[in-house]
């Protein structure tokens, strides 16, 4: 099989905001009860069980007093809005994740690093597939053709792991083989500017896009293998990128119509695509995106 082209395309995700106050008494418990796993568990259904459960499950330790009470009082917040969001959307299914002591800004500000979608004006678009006989559902991890999930850390790279995962794909539609990538490569060496916007460029931990990830692997001639070039989640480091120790490469990538049914039949037809779903003031979806059927 020839090499398939990868391909790109962008979804932004608002998730409404729903003011929540601070104070939750005997009345919100129902509404926890909802919300957090182990519904029926014989512990009363509070927040400070379920800020403890949290603790121990997720490690979390605070400096000081002061701390613990202010992570607190954001966490019955998160309650109280993972709740109003259930409401709003009875398919997605919410609740108590490793960010529930954050605000939504901080959570912003440490994990989402995709910078203003701007698409270069010779970028290549995807030729349109015929959409007659779409499947109705179509999973790709199913075919081998996906690796583990991965965890970014506080760091917002998540541009890289969008490239790294389309590339992981294409690499298996290639060779029959499935290899995890490094995306500290990514994070590490690519300082790949948009041409057309002066100082859009790809920054590590600061954000960055997926074409221009997939430009600099075009012109470096690859991507390492995560185990050669593990991931740290920190961009001080230097490159360490090894050319001889390459595991796959881009020949050419281009950009998806953003009509659902050209990217149902590109999925089907050409592999995982790359693309960043961007959660406003969404710290608890479980088990890490609303679950919905597309």
């Amino acid at each position: 099989m020839a090499n398939p082209s990868l391909l790109f395309f962008s979804l932004l995700l608002l998730s409404a905001t729903v003011a929540a106050a601070e104070r939750i008494d005997d009345e919100d418990d129902l509404l926890i009860r909802q919300v957090v796993p182990d519904a029926e568990d014989h512990h009363l259904l509070n927040a400070e069980h379920h800020f403890s459960a949290f603790k121990t499950k997720f490690g979390k330790t605070y400096a000081t007093q002061e701390e613990h009470d202010h992570r607190f009082r954001i966490f019955k917040n998160n309650l109280l809005r993972a709740k109003s969001h259930q409401k709003l959307d009875p398919s997605a299914v919410h609740g108590v994740t490793r960010f529930s002591d954050l605000t939504p800004a901080e959570f912003r500000r440490q994990f989402l690093g995709l910078k203003p979608l701007r698409l270069p004006s010779d970028a290549q678009k995807a030729p349109i597939l015929p959409t007659n006989d779409l499947p109705t559902d179509f999973d790709w991890r199913e075919h081998g053709a996906v690796t583990g999930v991965k965890n970014q850390g506080s760091c917002g790279s998540c541009w890289s792991f969008s490239a790294v995962g389309a590339l992981e794909g294409a690499h298996f539609l290639s060779t029959g083989e499935l290899v995890s990538l490094s995306e500290q490569q990514l994070v590490d060496c690519d300082h790949e500017c948009d041409p057309e916007e002066r100082g859009a460029c790809d920054s590590g931990c600061n954000g960055g896009l997926m074409t221009t990830a997939f430009e600099y692997t075009l012109q470096a001639g690859g991507l390492m293998r995560e185990k050669d070039y593990p991931y740290t989640g920190r961009d001080r480091g230097p490159c360490k990128f090894d050319k001889s120790k390459v595991a796959a490469s881009v020949a050419n990538f281009s950009v998806v119509s953003l009509d659902e049914e050209q990217i149902a039949a590109n999925l089907v037809q050409n592999g995982p695509l790359a693309g960043n779903f961007l959660f406003l003031g969404s710290l608890y979806p479980l088990p890490g995106f609303p679950q919905r059927n597309c």
